[in-house]
């Protein structure tokens, strides 16, 4: 799996608390990427309608509560599919080898079955969620920052 999920929502967090639109410079600096990656991830994100960036304003907006928006829909979206995809398995395994004649279906079936997991857990959490994490960590680091401030006087 590539990084698409996980800057889509680095992305989503940022245009949601900013306090002014964020354009996909801005994006990208706190991604770690460039801005033309950062419009390809908005381009699906926009077109899932999770996202808006409007001609001649600069940043995007969110279309939608973070509350409202699962996991699973943002994977959707850049993934560009209705299926999570996470185990791959190659592709010519030998007809006349005993496992490499069973190693697909054997596989399959255990692939599937976690990658259902894993969309059930997507389905489960929302952009909300993360967002709230993020915080809970924030805050975690700063009474960490100040007790240790407090020590070194």
């Amino acid at each position: 799996m590539d990084t698409k999920f996980s800057t889509a929502i680095h992305m989503l967090i940022l245009v949601s608390e900013a306090e002014q639109p964020m354009n996909s410079e801005q994006i990208a600096t706190s991604v770690g990427t460039n801005a033309s990656y950062i419009r390809k991830v908005a381009a699906r994100l926009s077109r899932a309608g999770i996202i808006e960036g409007r001609r001649g304003v600069s940043g995007f907006s969110l279309l939608k509560a973070p509350s409202d928006i699962s996991l699973l829909d943002v994977y959707r979206a850049v993934e560009e599919t209705d299926d999570v995809h996470v185990f791959d398995i190659h592709q010519n395994p030998s007809d006349s080898c005993i496992v490499g004649k069973n190693i697909r279906p054997v596989l399959s079936g255990m692939f599937r079955h976690a990658e259902q997991v894993v969309e059930d857990e997507l389905a489960g959490a929302t952009l909300a969620d993360c967002m709230a994490r993020m915080r809970e960590r924030i805050e975690k680091d700063e009474r960490s920052s100040h007790r240790q401030e407090g020590v070194k006087q």
